[in-house]
């Protein structure tokens, strides 16, 4: 029997996020945070909007979620997220215990990967390549667009 709620579920549902910032003109990456297999937060990057570089799809996803649970700590949470996240977003998942990380693409320029896999808290699980193809293709075709 097939599980609907899987890995692979939660990403697409944070691909869709991706195609709603990517409709508003910011760069499309898109976020869930995933609570006992519920969707508490579904955001995406908001810097254009809002004028502010912090507001990354991920550090909107952990103040939706923190909210939602009246708690600052994430740690049995999810954090499904389209591209793997930069040094201030694993930051961020560091100060909310985040329980997992699941990304798509991999960021080769800015990914927090690059600097020190150390950034994120010790708890933290770590799942990379979700629907790599796909949340790669999002972000390659949009910043094709730009240059064209």
């Amino acid at each position: 029997m097939l599980q609907p709620f899987n890995d692979e579920y939660f990403m697409r549902q944070a691909l869709k996020e991706a195609q709603n910032a990517k409709d508003r003109d910011e760069v499309p990456v898109g976020a869930v945070i995933v609570c006992k297999n519920q969707i508490i937060g579904r955001t995406h990057n908001l810097t254009e909007a809002l004028t502010d570089f912090t507001a990354h799809a991920e550090m909107q996803a952990f103040t939706v979620a923190s909210e939602y649970l009246g708690n600052k700590y994430l740690n049995e949470c999810t954090l499904y997220v389209t591209l793997e996240p930069c040094v201030m977003c694993a930051g961020g998942a560091f100060w909310t215990r985040l329980g997992r990380l699941v990304y798509g693409a991999k960021d080769e320029r800015r990914g927090y990967g690059r600097v020190q896999e150390k950034i994120l808290h010790p708890v933290t699980q770590v799942q990379g390549g979700i629907l790599e193809q796909e949340c790669s293709e999002i972000i390659k075709t949009y910043f094709q667009n730009k240059r064209n």
